[in-house]
């Protein structure tokens, strides 16, 4: 895969309208969202947290129908072509690991899923509970990724068995390094993106669900603004 066009790359940052279990709204916004991506020229799509099933799913988090039609809303997305093209594919989704509920990103591209990468600190503050539905991960053998077990139907379809499940990040054939970051992870003291960038990651997404509040889009600016200062950026 080839992702730079000289010293240019696109990134498309999607702030879809879900809804929470609207499965087939939220699959048709997806996919509106990564058409206009490729047709824009993006070589990654970075959408919001949780978007396939929808942020304020609540006690559903808790059931196993959630999970189940979050993968086949993903195995929708690789049929109809969204991952094609290498573009990576950014997606929010809920994961279910060795028994532990995740609030996930999983990046895809040409109908591969690249990693599984677990969010690391909840939510908890005002409208938020995620720690009722979700475990933070922790990883547990310093920075080494686990293998996360598709579906059995994934390995018949789209000839993948595993993935890697953990605190990575991308590395392009031409050297262009990609991580994320969930949300809340932005606002704690110590935020993934400070690893990242000391380990030479040039582009971090950070795909997050928030309710409306006044003047917290100030507050999201500036931690932005503060994270790409100090991590090398303009």
């Amino acid at each position: 895969m080839n992702h730079k066009r000289g010293n240019l790359i696109t990134v498309a940052t999607c702030n879809l309208n879900q809804w929470a279990l609207d499965f087939d709204g939220n699959l048709k916004r997806i996919l509106k969202s990564c058409t206009e991506a490729r047709q824009k020229g993006a070589s990654y799509r970075l959408g919001p947290e949780l978007e396939i099933c929808g942020y304020g799913c609540e006690d559903h988090y808790l059931e196993s129908d959630t999970f189940l039609h979050c993968w086949e809303s993903l195995e929708e997305i690789f049929e109809k072509g969204a991952t094609d093209g290498d573009m990576i594919c950014d997606f929010g989704m809920p994961i279910l690991f060795a028994g532990v509920r995740y609030n996930c990103r999983v990046l895809c591209v040409n109908r591969k899923i690249l990693m599984i990468r677990p969010k690391t600190a909840m939510a908890d503050s005002g409208n938020y509970r995620e720690s009722r539905y979700f475990t933070a991960y922790q990883d547990p053998r310093d920075g080494i990724q686990e293998q996360f077990q598709l579906p059995d139907f994934w390995m018949k379809k789209f000839d993948q068995k595993f993935a890697p499940f953990g605190l990575g990040f991308l590395q392009c054939a031409d050297g262009t390094t990609i991580g994320c970051e969930s949300c809340e992870e932005l606002w704690t003291p110590k935020s993934m993106h400070i690893d990242m960038a000391l380990r030479g990651v040039e582009i971090v997404g950070n795909g997050s669900g928030s309710h409306h509040e006044l003047r917290k889009l100030n507050s999201r600016l500036g931690l932005m603004i503060s994270a790409t200062q100090k991590c090398g950026g303009l």
